[in-house]
C-alpha cells in the first residue's frame, strides 16, 4: 500500500503537502509546531486535520506490519499462494486480515483438530469436492487405534473439519459479518434495573443496527457490564445458512454430500460463525460509538478550556456544602491566595447573617472584584445568599457560577498538596474554583480531562486512546493561546510543544535558581532542552517584559531576522512594535503586494500574515476576542420560570442528541437536537460549542422533578 497516496485520497490533500507532512512527523516535530511554524510545507491545514491525518497515518503503518507478519507466518507454513497474497495486499483493515491468517492460525485442541488427527482431513477434502460417495469412503477410515469405530464416526469428524474450513474462510466471513452491519437488529432485555429507571427503556427494546444511535451503543453495553441488560444481534440464521452452503456446494447432483456439507455449515454458523461475528460486530460499533463520544468529548473540552479568562479581577471563590459549610478563598489578580474561611449559610446551621459578615468583610478588606461559585451541591442555596448579599453593599461586585467538576479530584491530588501545602483539601477545592474563573485553562490543564465532565460515558473508554486524544486536546490549546514563561506551573509548561513533565520542572528549577527568563534563548541553559526541544517549544512561551519585544509573540525565533526585515521595509523598528504603533501595517502590505513582501523577506505568505498579525498586537490572547463570560448580580429561580419565557443561557455540554443549557438556576435546561434548529443538522455539535451563550424558549416544566426543557428555534418564531 502507498501509504502517503491514500491519505491524499482521504484527506483530499495535495501529494507534496502529505508527504511534507508525514516526512515532518517522523522527525519528530510535534503537531503544534508543524500547524504553527511549517504552513508553507502542509498548506496551511490545522492542528485537528493534522491530529486527524496522523491517527490515520499511525494505523495504516500498523495495519502494513501486521499484514507483512502475516504474509511471513503463512510462507513460513509454506501455504501461501498468489491468491492468499492478493488477499493480504487487498485487506483494508485489521479485520480482513486477521480473517485471512485465521485458517493459518496455531488453534487450541477443536472438533476439527481432533479429526485431522483421526486421519480424516482427506475424507473432510472429497466431501467438500463432491468427489466420492461418502459413507462408502467412509468406510475406508474406520480405524479403532485411531478411534474411528464406525463409517459414521468417520463423517461426524469429516464434518467437524468442514465446518471449521467454513467458519474460517475469509470472504464468507466478509459477507456475513456486512450483512449483520446491514440488516442485523439489535435485540435487547431487561434482565434488571437500578432504583433510578436507568434502564427502562430497554425493557423490550429492538432496533435495526443501521439506525441505532452511537449513545445507545454505549448505554447498551453499559447495562450488560452492569449485568441489568442482556443483548444480542438478531439475524435471520435460515438465510445465513443458506449463504454459507452456497459458498461450497457446487454440484447439487452428488446429492449426498451437498447434504452433509448442508449439516456442516448449518452446525459450523451455530457454533463457531455466529458467536464469533457477533462479538466481531459489537466490538465494530463499540469502537464506532467510542470513537463519537471521544469525539464529542474532544469538542466540548476546547471551548471549555478555551474559555476567556476574567483578568485583573481580586477573586473570591466558593465551594458550597451542606454539613461541612461552605468553603472561601480569596486570590489576587494573579492566583495568589490571600485570605481563607468557612461559613454555614445554608442548612442545617443556616447562619445567614454571621456568613454575610464574613463575605462582606472579605470584600472590603482584599477589595473583591468578583464572587466564583461552584455548581456543586448547595450551589443554588449558595447563589442565592450572594445575590442577597450584594444588594446589601456599596462596591461593585458581581459573580459567576463556574462548573466545579473535577475540583474534588485536584484538590485530593499530589499537585494540589504540593501547591498549597499549608491548605486542607476543602480550602484547596475553593481555591481552585476562584482560579478557574481568573484563567480556566491554567487551572482546569491541572485536572484529568475525564473528570471535567463534558463528555458521554468517557468512563467506558478505551484509555489510551481517550487520554490520547484529550492530550492532544489540551496540547492544541496550550500552544493555541501560549505560556507566560515566568509564571507557568509545571502543569502547564509540560503540555507546551516539545516539553515534557522532566523539562518543564527544570524549567521552573532554572527559573527558581536564576530569576526571570529575559529572553527566550537562555532556554538553551535549561538542562536537558536541547536544540530540537527548543526549536518545537520557543514559539509558544512568552516573555511579556523581555528584552525582545517578539518574545511576547507567537514570533518564532526563527523568523525574527526575516521579521524585522519586514518591518524595515515598511519603516517601522522595535520600538513600534512595543509601542503598538504597526495599525496600518496590514494595508502598507496589501498595498505593496502580499506576495512580492513575502518573497523580499524569505517567508510564505501564510507565515508572514501571522507575524504581521502578532507584531500589530504584541501579547495578544486570542481567548480575549471570544465571547465573554455571563456575569450576574441576582439569580433566577426555577419557581420563577414559566413555559414560553425567554432565557439567555450559556451551553455547558453538547451531546448526541441535544445540548444542556445553563439558564441561571440550579438545574441546566436540555435543548433536544429537534429544537436547536428547523434546518437539518447531523449532529448538535454542527451549530453548538460549549461556553457559547445563546436565547432560548422554556417549552417544558417540571418543577418537581426539575425538568427545563429549552427551544432555541422557537426564540426567532416568538420574535415574528
Amino acid at each position: 500500500m502507498d501509504i502517503s497516496a491514500k491519505l491524499t485520497e482521504e484527506f483530499n490533500l495535495r501529494p507534496d503537502h502529505v508527504q511534507n507532512i508525514l516526512k515532518l512527523l517522523e522527525e519528530g516535530n510535534t503537531i503544534p509546531f508543524i500547524a504553527r511554524y511549517r504552513k508553507e510545507m502542509t498548506g496551511a491545514i490545522d492542528d485537528q486535520v493534522l491530529r486527524a491525518l496522523n491517527d490515520r497515518y499511525e494505523y495504516l503503518k500498523n495495519l502494513e506490519k501486521r499484514k507483512e507478519e502475516v504474509a511471513k507466518a503463512i510462507t513460513e507454513q509454506e501455504k501461501m499462494t498468489d491468491e492468499i497474497q492478493a488477499s493480504i495486499d487487498a485487506a483494508q483493515t485489521m479485520t480482513e486480515i486477521e480473517d485471512i491468517y485465521r485458517p493459518f492460525k496455531q488453534k487450541k485442541k477443536t472438533r476439527a483438530s481432533v479429526a485431522i488427527e483421526k486421519g480424516l482431513q482427506p475424507l473432510a477434502d472429497l466431501i467438500l469436492a463432491q468427489a466420492c460417495k461418502p459413507y462408502e469412503e467412509a468406510a475406508k477410515y474406520i480405524d479403532e487405534e485411531k478411534g474411528v469405530s464406525s463409517a459414521e464416526e468417520a463423517i461426524a469428524g469429516a464434518k467437524d473439519i468442514i465446518a471449521e474450513i467454513i467458519s474460517d474462510n475469509a470472504e464468507l466471513r466478509k459477507k456475513l459479518r456486512g450483512l449483520l452491519e446491514k440488516h442485523g437488529e439489535m435485540q435487547v432485555k431487561l434482565v434488571k434495573d437500578d432504583d433510578k429507571g436507568t434502564y427502562a427503556m430497554y425493557k423490550d427494546y429492538s432496533e435495526l443496527i443501521p439506525e441505532i444511535k452511537n449513545h445507545r451503543i454505549l448505554a447498551i453495553n453499559r447495562g450488560e457490564k452492569e449485568e441489568c441488560l442482556k443483548a444480542k444481534i438478531y439475524f435471520d440464521t435460515e438465510i445465513a445458512k443458506r449463504i454459507c452452503t452456497a459458498k461450497y456446494v457446487k454440484n447439487k447432483s452428488e446429492e449426498e454430500c451437498a447434504k452433509l456439507i448442508e449439516e456442516a455449515a448449518s452446525d459450523g454458523y451455530d457454533r463457531l460463525i455466529e458467536p464469533s461475528i457477533q462479538r466481531e460486530v459489537r466490538a465494530i460499533l463499540t469502537d464506532r460509538a467510542g470513537e463519537q463520544a471521544i469525539k464529542m468529548f474532544e469538542v466540548n473540552l476546547r471551548p471549555l478550556l478555551l474559555q476567556p479568562p476574567v483578568k485583573g479581577k481580586v477573586t473570591l471563590g466558593l465551594d458550597p456544602g451542606y454539613r461541612t459549610g461552605c468553603k472561601v478563598a480569596v486570590v489576587d489578580e494573579t492566583g495568589k491566595v490571600l485570605d481563607t474561611s468557612v461559613i454555614y449559610p445554608v442548612p442545617p446551621k443556616n447562619d445567614i447573617e454571621g456568613s454575610k459578615k464574613i463575605i462582606k468583610f472579605l470584600i472590603e478588606k482584599h477589595k473583591v472584584d468578583i464572587i466564583s461559585i461552584g455548581n456543586g451541591t448547595a450551589s443554588k442555596e449558595t447563589e442565592i445568599f450572594v445575590a442577597d448579599l450584594l444588594k446589601e453593599i456599596d462596591a461593585n461586585v458581581s459573580y459567576a457560577v463556574v462548573n466545579e467538576a473535577g475540583a474534588s479530584v485536584y484538590s485530593a491530588s499530589p499537585l494540589a498538596v504540593e501547591e498549597f501545602p499549608d491548605y486542607d483539601l476543602t480550602l484547596r477545592s475553593a481555591i481552585s474554583i476562584a482560579r478557574r474563573l481568573q484563567d480556566p485553562l491554567s487551572e482546569l490543564i491541572k485536572i484529568d480531562p475525564k473528570s471535567i465532565g463534558v463528555g458521554q460515558y468517557q468512563h467506558d473508554m478505551d484509555k489510551k486512546r481517550l487520554d490520547g486524544v484529550l492530550g492532544g486536546v489540551l496540547e492544541d490549546c496550550v500552544n493555541s493561546v501560549g505560556v507566560d514563561l515566568n509564571t507557568a506551573s509545571v502543569s502547564l509548561l509540560k503540555f507546551v510543544a516539545g516539553l515534557n513533565a522532566g523539562i518543564a520542572k527544570n524549567i521552573v528549577s532554572y527559573r527558581e535558581q536564576n530569576g526571570k527568563f529575559s529572553e527566550r534563548s537562555q532556554l538553551l541553559n535549561v538542562a536537558k532542552l536541547g536544540s530540537k526541544a527548543y526549536e518545537q517549544c520557543a514559539g509558544f512561551l512568552r516573555i511579556p517584559d523581555g528584552k525582545n519585544i517578539m518574545d511576547n509573540t507567537a514570533v518564532h525565533p526563527e523568523s525574527y531576522k526575516k521579521a524585522e526585515k519586514l518591518l524595515s521595509l515598511f519603516g517601522y523598528g522595535e520600538e513600534d512594535v512595543r509601542q503598538r504603533k504597526l495599525a496600518e501595517l496590514p494595508d502598507k502590505v496589501k498595498a505593496y503586494g502580499e506576495n512580492k513582501a513575502a518573497e523580499y523577506c524569505g517567508l510564505d505568505v501564510a507565515t508572514m500574515n501571522d507575524i504581521i498579525t502578532e507584531l500589530v498586537k504584541p501579547g495578544r490572547d486570542i481567548r480575549d476576542s471570544l465571547p465573554q463570560r455571563q456575569l450576574r448580580k441576582d439569580i433566577l429561580g426555577i419557581e420563577d420560570l414559566a413555559v414560553g419565557m425567554e432565557v439567555d443561557g450559556t451551553v455547558r455540554n453538547v451531546i448526541d442528541f441535544g445540548a444542556f443549557v445553563d439558564i441561571g438556576v440550579h438545574q441546566d435546561g436540555l435543548v433536544h437536537i429537534s429544537e436547536i434548529t428547523d434546518k437539518y443538522i447531523r449532529h448538535p455539535s454542527d451549530v453548538l460549542k460549549v461556553g457559547q451563550q445563546v436565547k432560548a424558549v422554556i417549552i417544558t416544566l417540571d418543577k418537581a422533578k426539575q425538568r427545563i426543557g429549552l427551544s432555541l428555534k422557537q426564540v426567532k418564531k416568538q420574535a415574528n
